[in-house]
């Protein structure tokens, strides 16, 4: 895989979305460029029985999600940042898909970014309290399907790719411009380093 830059493939981005969770767990794919419309390239829901054993089940989500990202060939990956509820066996399930889609997407060499809740719903709502309801029937309307994504998880991952896209790619593309003035000034120092050793000062004579 190619730096920041190559994976970008110029501007036109191909993101999986990733809505983590032990019995389903969101993926989505999306084709676009910031700043116009996007295109759902597949979405579908790993689902694992609650009564299977918790590393199987994990199991099953990380080898879905790999064979979806060798199958796609996705530039960037996003994951729904996961945060504390009333229900913890449900939030501890939920990190746990999300630590093995972070896992996958490293694996291969994939940056991964982590979007909030709030900032995936602002980005396709316009409200960072929007129901989903109201981002399946968003995603729908953006993505220019006939029918909302079922069940939510689905339309979620979608949200979280498109939510990339358009916010994501200005991020990863500052990222790169960092990463190579960063390289710049590390082979300016190099540089600097091997002259200077190559002519020690000479010393003045008294």
């Amino acid at each position: 895989m190619g730096g920041p830059v190559t994976r970008l493939l110029g501007e036109r981005m191909r993101v999986l979305g990733i809505d983590p969770g032990l019995t389903r767990c969101g993926l989505g794919v999306v084709d676009g460029v910031p700043g116009r419309q996007p295109l759902m390239v597949a979405v579908d829901v790993i689902r694992t029985p609650s009564d299977s054993d918790v590393a199987h089940r994990l199991l099953t989500i990380e080898e879905t999600i790999a064979s979806w990202i060798t199958r796609y060939r996705p530039t960037a990956v996003a994951v729904e940042r996961v945060f504390a509820q009333h229900n913890v066996q449900t939030v501890m399930g939920t990190a746990q898909a999300a630590g093995v889609a972070m896992l996958a997407a490293a694996r291969h060499g994939i940056p991964v970014s982590l979007h909030t809740p709030s900032e995936v719903k602002a980005s396709i709502t316009g409200s960072g309290r929007a129901s989903k309801e109201q981002v399946g029937a968003m995603v729908m309307k953006i993505l220019k399907l006939e029918d909302a994504p079922q069940p939510a998880d689905a339309a979620d991952a979608l949200a979280l790719a498109i939510c990339h896209v358009w916010r994501g790619g200005t991020t990863a593309r500052l990222n790169a411009a960092v990463e190579a003035a960063a390289n710049h000034a590390g082979r300016q120092r190099n540089a600097f380093g091997r002259s200077h050793r190559s002519h020690p000062p000479s010393r003045r004579q008294e």
